[in-house]
């Protein structure tokens, strides 16, 4: 059995970043606080970021918006129907905020909130992040051969309404707003079927 390489210091702060910004926001996060959830030094956040905390803000966002992309990306291959493997991404998201405790939302809807009209360069990549998810969702509709233009605005709806969704399921600490919406999602992606 092969041993899972250890992250070097860069991709702990960047996880670390991350984590916490998703659950206490980009303001309520710290570079000391960061450092120490990473097991790094203060220094090494400021090698690796020397543009400080809007830098390393900038790095977790993109991190997060990766993890979820993967996510995603796994979601859509996983069934041939789009319809159905959008409703059975909402499932998993579900079932990862309920295993957080409903402490894992969105990973990046806290630091949007925060940084709109306030920090441009995370305002850019929250945005970039958004763009990206609707991209895959898009792309997959397309593929399964929806037209450009339904691809399109079915995709904005989906990546708002699991959004929503997310934050409604967390702040209820329930999974049905999630498995509704996946379910009426997936209605309205049926709807749009040639």
């Amino acid at each position: 059995m092969a041993n899972t390489p250890q992250p070097g210091t860069r991709e702990r702060i960047v996880r670390a970043a991350s984590l916490l910004m998703q659950r206490q926001g980009y303001e309520g996060t710290g570079i000391k606080q960061v450092a120490q959830e990473a097991n790094a030094t203060l220094g090494s956040v400021y090698h690796f970021f020397p543009g400080g905390k809007q830098a390393l803000g900038v790095a977790a966002v993109q991190h997060a918006d990766q993890e979820f992309a993967d996510l995603l990306k796994a979601s859509l291959a996983a069934d041939a129907d789009p319809a159905k493997a959008i409703a059975a991404c909402a499932r998993a998201l579900a079932d990862l905020l309920r295993d957080s405790d409903w402490m894992d939302g969105c990973p990046i809807s806290a630091t949007a909130l925060e940084t709109t009209g306030r920090v441009p360069d995370i305002e850019q990549v929250v945005a970039q992040a958004f763009q990206h998810w609707r991209d895959l969702v898009a792309e997959r509709l397309r593929e399964a051969g929806y037209p450009e233009g339904d691809a399109h605005d079915l995709s904005v709806t989906v990546i708002s309404t699991l959004e929503g969704a997310e934050l409604t399921a967390q702040v209820a600490r329930s999974e049905t707003p999630l498995v509704v919406a996946g379910e009426h999602l997936a209605r309205l992606i049926t709807s749009y079927k040639k």
